[in-house]
């Protein structure tokens, strides 16, 4: 990592407006640390940070992209031409890192891809078991689909590998999808190339789901005040801090990323990657939050129901709290209205009027129905999922708890899942689990965490 910091150095990247140390590209504003209930390893506040401060740059120099890759090998860049416009700037961005991660240590980015995660936990590395234990049907859809979507890409960008030489270990599809989940969780966005670009040390910040609740705080605003003043007075120097938080590629050919709140000496500075579910998040980027203020809970809806009126599908779900979306109360409202009489209400239910008390009564008792249906008809419990939890954890982190692991409630689901992957148990005191087992219960773990802020949510509502 040391050498990591001085070759990012040597690129340009710094945590300071300044230039940066010969010896490190961090310390005046960030550090490296470990977050074990939080994300695990990222970037900590070197020193209490302003909201809206400059706490990192790259040049562009600095980033991996396709086109830089590129530039330094034309037979790559010829290949992809002949190619295109079949291959998408997705599968383009991987053959890049395929190619950089295939010329070992003679490749330019050598430093920053030996730091790079030897695996991810995004949903398509789950296996059927871990998939399976997602429960709900629509997340067990999106697992299978986004494994469809990547293996086809895969199966059409091999003849260009092979063409190009690639190792017969990068044309393999575990090469493949390691590289799809290296470009899926860690790009940041360009404006010039849809895949992004990979920035080191960049990537290092750990998620935080943005909110807009107006939850600021008076040193916050504080902190805004005295920016628009800064900026007042020095308007050259202050034109990249109109964005206040989080960051982009500006105008002065580098990547800035700004504080998007204050920080004390020492808390982890975090990033907000955009809005998504927690179900979007384990897709995407391979964790969940315990609580995602942008979290949308789908159930099983009537067909006449989702075609009433002209609300989109996907606009009709539950809210973290447990209650409906607007859209989904509003088309409640207009499904539980006599026919005869949704054109003449019709006005008033699409501006969110509540037409009568015993009507949104009606509606709310269907509601709290329809979430205990849904509830009973998945097969375990939320407070089965919280101590299975518990127990994966302790697997995780422990050996100790293996020789409970058969005398436990949960032998059940233990029993198929050691049958799933050809392992048989040994109970003795000093017996470990491989190393791909601990990673399949990390897998599975996420699938139950993940249902269980599903459930939760539901119970909610009932």
């Amino acid at each position: 990592m040391e050498a990591l910091l001085r070759w990012a150095a040597e690129l340009g990247v710094s945590d300071s407006p300044s230039a940066p140390s010969p010896s490190s590209c961090l310390g005046r504003s960030l550090l490296i640390a470990d977050f074990p209930d939080a994300g695990g390893r990222g970037l900590a506040a070197a020193r209490d940070l302003r909201r809206g401060e400059l706490v990192l740059r790259a040049p562009r120099a600095a980033l991996l992209t396709s086109d830089r890759v590129m530039d330094d090998d034309h037979r790559i860049a010829s290949s992809v031409a002949s190619h295109l416009p079949r291959l998408s700037s997705v599968q383009t961005l991987i053959i890049c890192l395929l190619s950089e991660v295939g010329k070992g240590n003679s490749s330019n980015w050598y430093l920053y891809l030996s730091q790079l995660p030897s695996y991810y936990t995004i949903l398509a590395t789950f296996n059927d078991f871990e998939t399976e234990a997602l429960q709900v049907d629509e997340a067990i859809w999106v697992a299978q689909k986004a494994l469809r979507g990547i293996r086809s890409d895969w199966e059409e960008a091999t003849p260009l590998m092979k063409g190009l030489g690639f190792k017969p270990k990068l044309l393999m599809f575990k090469s493949w999808i390691w590289a799809f989940a290296t470009v899926s969780s860690r790009t940041l966005h360009i404006a010039w190339d849809d895949a992004g670009c990979l920035c080191p040390i960049g990537d290092l910040f750990n998620y935080a789901a943005p909110n807009d609740d107006n939850s600021s705080t008076d040193e916050d605003r504080d902190d805004m005040m005295h920016q628009e003043t800064n900026k007042m007075l020095d308007q050259t120097d202050f034109d990249s801090s109109e964005k206040l938080t989080d960051g982009g590629y500006e105008d002065v050919n580098e990547y800035r990323l700004y504080a998007r709140k204050r920080y004390r000496k020492g808390e982890q500075v975090l990033l907000a990657y955009g809005t998504y579910t927690n179900l979007e998040l384990l897709e995407h980027y391979g964790f969940l939050l315990g609580e995602n203020p942008n979290e949308k809970i789908y159930i099983p809806l009537d067909l006449d129901l989702c075609m009433i009126g002209s609300w989109p599908r996907d606009s009709l779900y539950i809210l973290p709290n447990g209650h409906p979306s607007f859209a989904l109360l509003c088309a409640l409202r207009l499904w539980t209205t006599p026919r005869n009489r949704r054109k003449a209400l019709s006005h008033q239910i699409y501006s969110g009027s509540l037409l009568s008390v015993e009507s949104e009564l009606e509606i709310l008792k269907w509601l709290v129905k329809k979430c205990k249906e849904t509830l009973q008809q998945l097969p375990t419990t939320i407070e089965f999922d919280d101590n299975l939890l518990v127990l994966l954890c302790k697997l995780q982190n422990s050996t100790s708890c293996i020789t409970e692991m058969n005398r436990s409630i949960f032998e059940q689901e233990f029993a198929p899942f050691f049958r799933f992957h050809g392992f048989k148990l040994d109970c003795s005191i000093h017996s470990k689990l491989p190393v791909r087992l601990l990673r399949s219960l990390e897998r599975w773990g996420l699938a139950v965490q993940w249902r269980c802020n599903y459930k939760r949510t539901l119970t909610k509502s009932s």
